[in-house]
């Protein structure tokens, strides 16, 4: 990867750019293109089909895996406790199933180590379900509060045919997570998911999200990550029919020491189907570190696909790191459209300059040009508590740092 000097923004358009030609400052590293679909072990179950990571492979040299607590290794035994409460509308089934249940790894495969382990060491699983056509009026809200320990999990939304919801999913307290959620959407049905990762500063959590998108449905994913002192999450989307749309949206505010890493990965697999990716992330303090991951892979049955995907990342003070890699594969010409972008940059001098001129102090400026930089992230969230919550936690990141 390359590494700069005090250049004050670096863009990546359109295609991959040449190797070392990126530079971004000594506060980040530049996105660079990769391969990173190719995986070191193909998609499995069995966590023995994965050998230890020892951070030179390719899916794990940005993350400090020895921060990991034994997830990555089989050390990490299940001793902790987890709260978890579900607020479900009427009509919305909640159910306790065993490994072997067929709704059980339908949305996708475990691709890597940690994911495979949370597989193999989930005792029971949760199933949701929302009826086909039915229109919930208020969300789906799940509490997932950590006390400490190791614990794993797994859960599967599965929203029927022509039916809409909206899913909250808030991660608070301290644990050792690892899970993996599956989404199932029904032909025309409409999914919004909110995942809050709002730990405390102590807490580890892993964890690969699968999304199956029916025939001409809708999935739209918001991924807001605050707290913990490592986050990884790897959102995954696969296309069950032709007209399906899938939305990544990601907000991230990495702190003093904190790692957050987000990869995902969107398979066209299947003709005449949309995903949209944007992801903006703000960094402060000595050894901030973010990653963000965007691959999409278009395959040679994959005709009439639209995608695109950015990332954006703002440095608010020295000491902090990103690494941005977008990834884009085509194995066919017959498409509507694909491209990808990666930003990463201080503080706008000239937007600073601008609002200082109009008399508002320099702190105030640069709370402004923040809360502007995630306002359309925050809007795609859609529950005015969840958002007022969101701008209040960003308001107090802001406050520590200007």
């Amino acid at each position: 990867m390359a590494e700069a000097q005090n250049s004050p923004e670096n863009t990546v358009q359109g295609g991959p750019p040449p190797v070392g030609s990126n530079t971004t400052g000594s506060i980040a590293v530049a996105a660079e293109s990769t391969v990173a679909t190719r995986m070191s072990a193909p998609p499995s179950f069995d966590v023995a089909d994965f050998p230890v990571p020892h951070g030179r492979e390719e899916e794990w040299r940005f993350t400090p895996i020895e921060r990991l607590k034994g997830l990555h290794d089989g050390t990490a035994e299940a001793s902790g406790s987890l709260k978890a409460e579900v607020d479900a509308p009427e009509g919305v089934t909640l159910e306790t199933v065993g490994r072997d249940d067929s709704r059980v790894g339908r949305a996708g495969t475990p691709v890597d180590r940690v994911a495979a382990q949370a597989f193999s060491s989930f005792e029971k699983a949760t199933v949701v379900t929302v009826p086909k056509e039915a229109v919930l009026k208020e969300p789906v809200r799940v509490s997932l509060h950590g006390e400490g320990g190791v614990t794993y999990g797994h859960t599967v939304f599965e929203v029927k045919d022509f039916a809409e919801a909206v899913i909250v999913i808030d991660h608070t307290g301290d644990a050792v997570r690892a899970a993996n959620v599956e989404f199932v959407l029904g032909d025309g049905a409409k999914l919004t998911v909110v995942s809050v990762q709002d730990w405390d500063d102590t807490a580890v959590h892993c964890s690969q999200h699968n999304a199956l998108v029916g025939r001409d449905a809708s999935f739209k994913s918001v991924v807001v990550t605050f707290g913990g002192d490592v986050v990884r999450l790897h959102p995954r989307v696969n296309y069950a029919g032709p007209g399906g749309e899938a939305e990544f949206y990601g907000l991230f505010f990495t702190d003093n020491g904190q790692h957050q890493e987000h990869r995902l990965f969107v398979d066209h697999d299947t003709p005449n189907c949309r995903s949209n990716v944007v992801y903006k992330g703000a960094l402060q303090g000595a050894e901030a570190h973010a990653v963000w991951i965007g691959d999409v892979l278009i395959r040679a049955a994959a005709t009439g696909t639209e995608t695109y995907e950015l990332n954006r990342n703002l440095v608010l003070t020295d000491g902090a790191r990103v690494d941005s890699v977008p990834n884009l594969e085509i194995e066919t010409g017959e498409i509507v459209g694909a491209g990808h972008a990666s930003a990463t940059g201080r503080f706008d001098d000239e937007q600073l300059f601008y609002l200082q001129a109009r008399g508002i102090p320099e702190q105030e400026a640069r709370r402004l040009v923040v809360r502007g930089f995630f306002a359309e992230l925050v809007q795609q969230i859609g529950l005015p508590d969840v958002e007022k919550r969101l701008i209040e936690k960003i308001e107090a990141e802001l406050e520590a740092s200007v």
